[in-house]
């Protein structure tokens, strides 16, 4: 397996190139998408990768769509290398363990948010306003907090080096309908409870996610990432103390990391010293190992 910042496939059209995933068309009906070892923080593109970290995001995203297919229908068709399309042969070294053909979907006009814990942008909402994005809670709640209920708090999407905004289920509903917005809700916390659930089982928490989902011939079906380090926030079980930030095996080491740099979150970033990308990459590879039981191949 290579270390993979960019692609370069020439044999198919690219319809986008995100903060992670290239994306091709293979068809009218099909998608390639390659997740690399790009690392965004605070809406912005690092300079240096984190090695191999698109193939555990791939790998951890494979697990729970396996996991949850009896639950919701997904867009994966396709992630063994050696049984995609003749055209990308000559890509397999690199398109090995990062890469899916999908079915293409019209993706949803929203992010599909879901709060275990009042942490983040939750935490500073509900010091200020005894809210989370509108959803009013008790008083007195500590940070990091276990919401037994989790909340649905969607957000618009936003392009490329700008930030979504939270919006309310109200707003979600008037952008794509009061059916898929409900169907959406409900599905979001279906899965985020079955997935929270397993995870504790395994030691981690998750205290909140971000969900995305399409449509294909008027069905609703998951796509992009699901519960990994780049679209979640893991904590480990153990130690947890509401009252205080928890250590995490996501990307807030390395937001940490460049919150106590002299930067303004805006391009260009700071260069990474070799140990935050390689504690950043140790994280992410851990949780993996800890949700799968399995040890990557790389």
């Amino acid at each position: 397996m290579q270390v993979v910042t960019q692609t370069d496939i020439k044999e198919y059209p690219l319809l986008s190139r995100g903060k992670v995933r290239d994306i091709y068309e293979i068809d009218a009906q099909t998608l390639l998408i390659v997740t690399t070892d790009r690392m965004s923080a605070f809406d912005v593109i690092m300079g240096e990768p984190i090695p191999y970290k698109g193939v555990i995001l791939n790998s951890i995203t494979l697990f729970w769509m396996n996991r949850f297919a009896g639950l919701v229908k997904n867009h994966l068709i396709e992630h063994d290398v050696d049984r995609f399309p003749a055209p990308l042969a000559p890509y397999r070294d690199m398109l090995e363990g990062r890469a899916v053909i999908v079915k293409k979907a019209r993706p949803l006009p929203v992010e599909c948010i879901v709060r275990g814990h009042i942490t983040g942008s939750g935490w500073k909402d509900y010091k200020a306003t005894g809210a989370v994005c509108g959803h009013k809670l008790p008083a007195g709640l500590p940070e990091s907090a276990k919401l037994e209920t989790p909340l649905f708090t969607p957000s618009t999407k936003a392009e490329l080096g700008e930030h979504d905004e939270n919006i309310s289920i109200e707003q979600a509903a008037k952008l794509m309908g009061d059916e898929l917005a409900a169907r959406v809700q409900e599905l979001s916390i279906a899965i985020f409870s079955q997935g929270r659930e397993y995870a504790e089982g395994r030691g981690i928490i998750i205290a909140d996610t971000k969900f995305e989902f399409g449509l294909v011939d008027g069905e609703v079906i998951l796509i992009d990432e699901v519960l990994t380090p780049d679209s979640s926030r893991f904590w480990p079980a153990a130690g947890y103390a509401p009252g205080k930030g928890q250590p995490s095996f996501d990307k807030q080491y390395l937001r940490d990391w460049l919150a106590s740099q002299p930067w303004d979150k805006t391009p260009p970033p700071p260069a990474l010293p070799e140990h935050v990308i390689a504690e950043t990459g140790r994280k992410y590879r851990e949780a993996y190992e800890i949700l799968t039981g399995s040890k990557l191949a790389v």
